[in-house]
C-alpha cells in the first residue's frame, strides 16, 4: 500500500476534470470491489426508482448520463477496461467522476508481506518487467482525492461488515476508516455511506441520483446524518415502519416463524436498527425482512455482525419491553375489540340487535358492550357540535332542506307558462 497507515489518506489535490465552464455532459462512475460477495452489485442492478438503466442512459431530466465502469457488467476487458481508471488516476479523464466501493477494504500490507494481495483489479508493470496486480484498496487511495464523491455501498464498505468481524485475519475496515476523518472529495464531501447486507437497491440509486443533481447544479446537497448515511432513509428505526408494530403494541409476540405477530422474542432487533426496508421493500417496493416473516439482524448498523450475535436469540432488552407490552396489551386488546365490534355494526343493526349476513352468525352486542359503547360515544362526541343527530346537524339539515325547497319553487315559478 502507498499509504503508511490505513487512515492516512487525505485530500491531496483539487480536481483536474479539465472541463470548460458550463453543462456537465457525463459523469463517470468507477466501481471497485474489495472483500465482497457481489451482493451489493446485484442489489443495485435490481433497483427500479431510479434504475441503473435510467442513470446510464441519462433519461432522468436534468441529470447527466453516467458512464459506468463495473468489472462484472463491463463489455470491455483487459487494458481497454482499465484505461479509464488510469486516466482518472492521472487527472486526464476530462470529466467528473465518482468512486463507488463495494466490500470492505482489506489491509493489503498484510497480504503484501506474504507476497500476495487480498483483492485486486488490473496490473502495473514492475521494475523487472513483470505484471504486478493493483489492489482495489490502492485504486481507492489513488482515485479518492479527485473524485466528486466517494460512495460506499453495503455494510462491508461502510463499516467493515462480515470481513471485519471478530477473528478476521485481513484487517478489513470500511471506506470511512480507510480514508480517514479528514478526507473530503473534490466537491468537499466526506464519504457517503449506503449500508445494508445487501442494501436496498433503490436506496443506493436514489442516493447516486441526488448526488448527481447536486453535481449538475440542479438540486441541493441532500441531508446526510453524522455517519454519512442519507438521513431521509436511515432516520427512523425498523420498528417504526414495521407491518408487525401493532402486534408489539398490543403485547402479541410470535413463538415460532410463520405467524403474524411481532418477532422480537425470536431475535428481531427492529426496535433499535435504523433501516427502511419494511417501508420500502427489498426490490420494487416488494419483500423486505419483516414483511416476509424474517427477523431483523441489524445488517445496516456499524456494529454488525458482532454486536448482534448470536442471531435468532431474543435481545436482552426484549425481556423488559415484551413484559411491558404484554402488561399494557392485556388491557388495550379487549377494549379495542369492544370498540371494533361496535364499529362493525350499522346503527340500524344495533337497534334491531340483528345482522342480516348470510356469511355467518354475528352476535349482537351484550349489555356490557352496549354500556361501554354508550360512555365511549359520550367521550367521542364531547366538545364537538358536528356529531350525528346533534342540534347543530339537525339545524344544518333543516337549512339544507329549506334551501332545496326554495330552489325548487323558484324553478317551478320561472318555468310556469
Amino acid at each position: 500500500m502507498a499509504a503508511a497507515t490505513p487512515s492516512a489518506m487525505t485530500n491531496r489535490h483539487t480536481p483536474a476534470f479539465g472541463l470548460a465552464s458550463g453543462l456537465i455532459t457525463e459523469v463517470h462512475a468507477f466501481w471497485l470491489a474489495g472483500m465482497s460477495c457481489d451482493g451489493c452489485s446485484i442489489a443495485a442492478v435490481g433497483a427500479r426508482q431510479p434504475s441503473v438503466e435510467q442513470l446510464v442512459s441519462g433519461s432522468i431530466p436534468g441529470l447527466p448520463p453516467v458512464v459506468l465502469h463495473h468489472p462484472v457488467l463491463a463489455t470491455d476487458a483487459g487494458e481497454a477496461f482499465i484505461a479509464p481508471y488510469r486516466r482518472a488516476r492521472a487527472g486526464t479523464l476530462g470529466a467528473p467522476y465518482v468512486v463507488i466501493y463495494e466490500g470492505s477494504v482489506a489491509d493489503e500490507r498484510i497480504a503484501a508481506f506474504h507476497g500476495g494481495y487480498w483483492s485486486a483489479m488490473g496490473a502495473d508493470i514492475d521494475a523487472a518487467g513483470g505484471h504486478k496486480p493493483i489492489p482495489t484498496a490502492q485504486w481507492l487511495h489513488d482515485l479518492a482525492p479527485g473524485a466528486a464523491a466517494v460512495i460506499a455501498i453495503g455494510t462491508c464498505a461502510t463499516w467493515g461488515g462480515v470481513p471485519a468481524a471478530a477473528g478476521n485475519v485481513t484487517g478489513s475496515m470500511g471506506v470511512m476508516d480507510f480514508l480517514g476523518k479528514d478526507y473530503l472529495s473534490a466537491l468537499g464531501l466526506p464519504v457517503i455511506n449506503v449500508p445494508g447486507c445487501s442494501p436496498v437497491g433503490d436506496n443506493f440509486t436514489e442516493t447516486v441520483a441526488t448526488v448527481l443533481m447536486f453535481l449538475a447544479g440542479v438540486g441541493p446537497l441532500p441531508a446526510f446524518d453524522e455517519l454519512g448515511r442519507p438521513a431521509w432513509m436511515f432516520k427512523k428505526n425498523v420498528h417504526q415502519g414495521c407491518v408487525r408494530g401493532g402486534s408489539y403494541e398490543e403485547g402479541l409476540f410470535a413463538k415460532a416463524y410463520g405467524g403474524t405477530e411481532c418477532l422480537v422474542e425470536l431475535g428481531c432487533w427492529g426496535p433499535v436498527v435504523q433501516c427502511n426496508i419494511v417501508s420500502r421493500g427489498a426490490i420494487g417496493h416488494a419483500g423486505g425482512c419483516m414483511n416476509t416473516g424474517g427477523i431483523c439482524i441489524g445488517c445496516t448498523m456499524p456494529g454488525f455482525p458482532d454486536a448482534f450475535a448470536p442471531f435468532y436469540k431474543a435481545p436482552p432488552g426484549a425481556m423488559v419491553s415484551a413484559y411491558s407490552s404484554r402488561t399494557v396489551g392485556s388491557f388495550i386488546r379487549p377494549l379495542r375489540r369492544i370498540t371494533q365490534r361496535r364499529r362493525n355494526l350499522t346503527e340500524h343493526w344495533s337497534r334491531e340487535r340483528s345482522v342480516p349476513s348470510g356469511w355467518g352468525h354475528v352476535a349482537p352486542p351484550n349489555v356490557f358492550e352496549r354500556a361501554a359503547n354508550y360512555f365511549y360515544r359520550k367521550l367521542q362526541h364531547a366538545g364537538s357540535e358536528f356529531r350525528p343527530n346533534s342540534p347543530r346537524q339537525q339545524q344544518l339539515q333543516a337549512d339544507g332542506h329549506q334551501f332545496i325547497g326554495d330552489a325548487k319553487r323558484r324553478i317551478e315559478k320561472e318555468s310556469a307558462p
